[in-house]
């Protein structure tokens, strides 16, 4: 089998592990996933993403090239706003897509992308659907949310809190009956007019420095609860800024996506990693 390529890049540092796959022949466990994605055993990342034709695993997609994602911990996401623009990046770079814009297949259904000259990307989001409300918990703190479905679910509590003091190391508290599949948990202070600032803990990674269908949950939810169903807004966090439009039935998310790294993963690491 020879090495595997790999490359590391992140998009406002949330960092991914991308597999370069086209005909999908890469056996991809949970544990192989949960090796390349830890810190101290493997690369280290917040997820893989597999870059594979979408008719190599039976994928419908008017685009050639399917996004594969999968969390931190093994399992398999629907979708991840930050890791498409890396991805798209990646394409152009590679010369398997065409600078401007193109399509790339998603378990949340096709994203149309647009590479700009700067290699930044704006990546369409679909609609971001205000779903209900529910509680999360934090350190015995409960905060309300507004439940935002962006291919992905979300519940975004806009707080006065100072977000900056939550400790989000271990995992907070929510509603299992609302969110049987697990949630991202978004936490929100709003700067001013078309500015919020964000933390994050994503369902299957922890707290991460970025989440891009967050940062669209964020900004549907401020507007939600404004009155609004259509705006846009910058959203800071931890790792960068990224900027949000919401209209009626689709978001756009613009922000940076950058390549790192490239080289081969070591074979018996590969094998033993799956065993």
């Amino acid at each position: 089998m020879g090495g595997i390529e790999f490359l590391k890049g992140h998009g406002t540092q949330n960092d991914f592990v991308l597999l370069p796959d086209a005909a999908g022949r890469l056996d991809l466990t949970a544990e192989r996933v949960a090796a390349l994605c830890d810190r101290q055993r493997g690369i280290g990342a917040d997820g893989v993403l597999r870059v594979v034709r979408a008719k190599a695993i039976g994928e419908e997609s008017a685009g050639e090239w399917f996004m594969d994602y999968r969390n931190a911990d093994g399992s398999i996401a629907e979708m991840c706003g930050n890791g498409t623009r890396v991805f798209a990046r990646y394409l152009v770079d590679a010369g398997l897509a065409e600078g401007g814009e193109f399509v790339i297949g998603t378990r949340a259904g096709d994203r149309p992308v647009v590479v700009h000259p700067d290699r930044s990307v704006t990546v369409q989001m679909g609609p971001a659907a205000i779903t209900g409300t529910s509680v999360t918990v934090v350190a015995g703190q409960p905060f309300s949310g507004v439940a935002v479905n962006v291919g992905n679910p979300h519940l975004v509590s806009v707080t006065d809190t100072d977000i900056a003091g939550l400790d989000l190391r271990d995992q907070p508290d929510f509603d299992h009956d609302v969110f049987p599949a697990g949630v991202n948990l978004e936490f929100v202070n709003v700067l001013g007019e078309g500015a919020l600032r964000m933390r994050v803990h994503e369902r299957g990674v922890g707290e991460t420095r970025a989440c891009g269908t967050g940062t669209v949950a964020a900004v549907a939810a401020s507007l939600h609860l404004a009155g609004k169903d259509t705006g846009e807004s910058t959203v800071d966090i931890p790792g960068g800024q990224v900027s949000v439009t919401i209209g009626r039935g689709e978001s756009t998310l613009t922000g940076p996506a950058e390549i790192v790294a490239r080289g081969e993963l070591d074979e018996a690491w590969w094998l033993a990693a799956g065993a």
